[in-house]
């Protein structure tokens, strides 16, 4: 019997060289084939600790020590303390917001060059006059008996008032008007919101995010006392010159068993008996001189407050709804009928709709499903608010990084598509923030520049004035089209 004694333990280590050498060539493959996006192999992603998708110690200090300048004033603005370490994190767990899961879809035809580019508004409307009620309301801002108002829908790009605060100084310095104006009961951004500083306590929060059952307006929030007592501090800001004092403090509700609100002011202290709620919402007034205060509230049970607003009843109030994390698409959810009510007592000549930072991704080519979904926002928005124009806001720029540089997503441009369309689709206005930005790897600049996040995604309070003079240059444009008819 013959036994085949050969030695074979080399040819195997051989083998397995070999095979630990090829593994590592596929690492180094590049990002695309063919364009085609590419899956490297790591033999050590099983122990590897998963990266952030934002760089959490640059997005911490961009929210504590961004500095804020403008030309009104000589020195800048600091952001006070930086957000809670959950906050942060939760804000970049946003970014990482899933899409539902949807069928393989072709790519989309991309936006020519000169749609890419177009910092003009785009009306779609059928007579192409879609802001002609808000640029009517400007006209007639000195005779109504209510300022003209704008509401801004959005997500974390503008949480803490970035580009809204200066959108609203531009619009205020123009047509008047003074005032932060709607301000929730409290806010996981309030620490660095430099137009407002509020506090509050003894409050529980309902955010329209993860729980659809409650009622919602346009703030897609709701605080109830968490006993029968409860408090809001205010204090305005100098950031600019409108926002220093008002006229008017107005407390919102959409239920109550006559709770007793008392209003502190320094040493005088004022009481009021708050109005059983009748129509859905109601809003209880003060006039005088505001600049710092602080509502408590007794016997409090079964009050449902949304929130307060520091503003003139002349010139134009812009409230500022974001809510991080908020793809848009969740707006649907908003109750009608006491929108309807809360548009009767707090009336919108303009809502602006600024979404899709939370929806773009490297992986997604195709947003044909995501624009569906916000045409039906768009309708419901129509419908709790009547006689409100609409504006939807494309996309900003956002960067990732590829073999070793940064460069625009190149589901950015898909996106904008989506959003072009669903524009087109409802017939409102459309303004790409992409655009105003300067396109195609912008978000690069702005980050050299200090003008943005070295998370590629969020823009500082300094971009965020760039964008806030564009709009409203944009807005001029379009207005004095409309004048001339």
């Amino acid at each position: 019997m013959n036994i085949n004694n050969k030695d074979y333990s080399k040819k195997f280590i051989i083998i397995m060289v070999l095979a630990v050498i090829m593994c590592l060539l596929m690492f180094f493959l590049p990002e695309t084939i063919f364009n085609e996006p590419i899956k490297k192999v790591d033999l050590l992603s099983d122990v590897r600790s998963a990266a952030p998708t934002v760089e959490e110690d640059d997005y911490t200090k961009w929210i504590a020590h961004d500095e804020y300048t403008n030309n009104d004033r000589n020195n800048n603005e600091n952001i006070p303390d930086p957000l809670l370490q959950d906050s942060m994190k939760a804000s970049a767990q946003d970014l990482q917001t899933p899409q539902p899961p949807q069928p393989p879809q072709p790519p989309q035809p991309q936006l020519t060059p000169e749609q890419m580019l177009n910092v003009d508004i785009e009306d779609f409307s059928s007579d192409r006059r879609g802001l002609r009620h808000f640029f009517a309301a400007l006209n007639n801002a000195n005779n109504m008996q209510r300022p003209v108002r704008i509401a801004f829908l959005g997500d974390s790009f503008i949480e803490g008032d970035i580009m809204v605060a200066d959108f609203r100084q531009q619009m205020q310095s123009r047509f008047g008007g003074n005032g932060v104006g709607f301000i929730p009961i409290e806010s996981v951004v309030a620490q660095y919101r430099p137009t407002i500083k509020q506090s509050a306590n003894g409050w529980k929060s309902y955010s329209i995010i993860k729980n659809s059952k409650q009622k919602y307006v346009l703030s897609g929030m709701l605080f109830e006392p968490q006993s029968g007592t409860a408090s809001v501090n205010f204090q305005t800001t100098d950031m600019f010159p409108s926002l220093q004092e008002v006229t008017t403090l107005k407390f919102i509700y959409s239920a109550n068993n006559q709770a007793e609100m008392l209003l502190k002011q320094g040493e005088e202290t004022f009481a009021y008996i708050l109005p059983e709620e009748s129509t859905g919402v109601t809003q209880y007034e003060l006039k005088g001189t505001f600049r710092q205060g602080t509502l408590q509230f007794r016997n409090a049970q079964g009050l449902k407050a949304i929130g307060i607003a520091l503003e003139d009843n002349k010139g134009v109030v812009v409230d500022n709804f974001s809510l991080r994390g908020n793809s848009g698409i969740i707006m649907t959810n908003l109750d009608a009928v006491t929108c309807r009510n809360f548009q009767e007592i707090r009336p919108y000549d303009l809502i602006i709709l600024q979404y899709g930072l939370n929806i773009v991704s490297d992986s997604v080519r195709n947003y044909t499903w995501y624009g569906k979904q916000m045409v039906k926002v768009v309708e419901h928005i129509r419908k709790c608010f009547p006689g409100a124009d609409v504006m939807i806001m494309g996309v900003s720029d956002r960067s990732h990084k590829r073999n070793g540089e940064y460069r625009t997503m190149p589901g950015v441009p898909a996106l904008l598509k989506a959003q072009r369309q669903t524009a087109q689709d409802t017939g409102v206005t459309f303004w790409s923030v992409f655009a105003a930005m300067g396109g195609q790897n912008s978000m690069i600049k702005y980050v050299k520049s200090n003008w943005a996040s070295k998370d590629y995604t969020h823009l500082n309070f300094r971009g965020g004035k760039e964008v806030a003079n564009a709009l409203y240059n944009a807005l001029l444009k379009e207005k004095e089209l409309y004048d001339s008819e």
